[in-house]
């Protein structure tokens, strides 16, 4: 394993004014209608950019009859968040990315930025350490900063938050499909080990903070695809058929993530997953006897319009499947596929690029107070043995549930409401959820 150390190019900024801050679009903030966990938490944050290299990895792209098994160093950029040793308010972060696909002329590279609330290469807040570890995985194509308001949020509350630009699967540099069906996987699992690896080195800024034996995992889309493989859900026996019909190049190298492979075990380091429409089922890449193997908490959150991952044939197929896992099915009535990512950027102006971002019924920030507040609870949860269990048992249907406080603001014996919700705010959305063994 090769590991560097290098500053993203961009540049912190502190508020100085409010005029300035109004020139920053600040993603994650929590709106006054926000469910009660999406608040940050006590943390001030920092965040660091890392390159890993993998070395001899299978260069799917570059298969041919000559040379049917390729190998090539695979380097990835990380983004990690983690709790910051500060005084004072967090400060304001520019964090740039880039709009477009570098493999469509239709939809030319845009750079453009936006603000968080990080201090890049802060020193640690090691009072809580080892915190646990969350990799987050995102959509194809992305990148590590489609989910800020998540990772920073998640940073606040104790957890080492890494999220991953996929290579061949970022605006910037995007290749073949295969690349990321293969890696997506494949890169997760080396991300956990770097990170390990950097928690026991002792000249790492990371020595002793994080506990990758404590591993949570966030994926959008493609995201969601890989990171249901890595804590154990194989993909199934038609897996390499459908492929075949899709013209990957070089197809019978993607058999390592499913259940030709004897030797496939779960990482055991995984100890709960958050899917955000996950892709795939919708084509067949699963089924019962290949998600067996899946029996860490899953918690999916999924728009009941989506025309990408499916519905009823995608992730709710995923979640009635996956019988070893206690599940968990949060629904976005009237949502599409994009429950997971940040806001559109003002940069957004066409409708492709919007719509990279953006639903077209949900206004976005919403969205991401709801995830937020479910993530908290979730890995509060299952990472860390908190009594957040009543924030994930509610009635199914959010406008169903009855709003019933006493004088002295307790709740009543009748009261139903989602727990958290301000009054009147838990509308168009429905939580289901199954034990493990239903």
């Amino acid at each position: 394993m090769v590991l560097k150390r290098f500053l993203l190019i961009g540049v912190a900024l502190m508020v100085a004014a409010a005029g300035f801050a109004q020139e920053v679009e600040i993603f994650g903030d929590a709106r006054p209608d926000a469910p009660e966990l999406a608040a940050r938490g006590n943390f001030a944050v920092g965040v660091r950019t890392l390159t890993v290299t993998n070395p001899d990895q299978i260069d799917i792209l570059s298969v041919s009859a000559d040379n049917p098994e390729p190998r090539y160093d695979r380097t990835l950029t990380l983004e990690v968040w983690y709790p910051a040793a500060l005084e004072g308010e967090t400060p304001v972060i520019v964090y740039e990315d880039t709009l477009g696909r570098a493999d469509n002329p239709n939809q030319p590279l845009v750079p453009f930025t936006f603000g968080g609330r990080a201090a890049r290469d802060a020193e640690p807040d090691r009072s809580g350490a080892p915190y646990p570890l969350i990799v987050v995985s995102h959509g194809f194509p992305g990148s590590r900063f489609m989910m800020t308001y998540l990772t920073e949020n998640l940073a606040s509350k104790g957890y080492v938050v890494v999220a991953i630009d996929h290579t061949e699967s970022i605006f910037s540099d995007v290749s073949g499909f295969a690349s990321t069906l293969l890696n997506r996987p494949l890169d997760v699992r080396f991300t956990i080990d770097a990170m390990a690896e950097l928690a026991a080195d002792a000249d790492s800024p990371f020595n002793g903070l994080l506990d990758a034996n404590n591993t949570g995992l966030v994926g959008y889309s493609m995201g969601g695809y890989g990171a249901l493989n890595v804590a154990g859900g194989r993909y199934g026996a038609t897996y390499l058929p459908v492929l075949r019909n899709f013209g990957i190049q070089g197809v019978d190298l993607l058999a390592v993530n499913t259940v030709r492979n004897e030797n496939f075990t779960a990482d055991e380091r995984v100890k709960a997953v958050m899917a955000f429409a996950p892709w795939g089922m919708n084509f067949g890449l699963w089924d019962a006897n290949s998600l067996s193997t899946l029996d860490v908490p899953v918690f999916f959150v999924v728009g009941d319009q989506d025309d990408v991952s499916g519905f009823a044939n995608g992730p709710r197929r995923l979640f009635e499947l996956a019988t070893n896992s206690e599940r968990y099915l949060l629904v976005f009535e009237g949502a599409r596929h994009n429950v997971a990512p940040n806001p559109p950027p003002a940069a957004a102006v066409e409708y492709e690029q919007f719509m990279r971002y953006g639903d077209n019924v949900w206004d976005s920030a919403r969205m991401n107070n709801v995830n937020q507040h479910f993530a908290t609870a979730f890995f509060d949860l299952y990472l860390k043995g908190a009594d957040t269990a009543a924030y994930l048992d509610l009635i199914e249907v959010a406008a169903d549930g009855r709003f019933s406080v006493a004088d002295d603001g307790s709740f009543n014996a009748d009261h139903t409401y989602w727990l958290g919700f301000p009054n009147r705010s838990a509308v168009g959305l429905r939580l289901e959820r199954r034990a493990a063994g239903e």
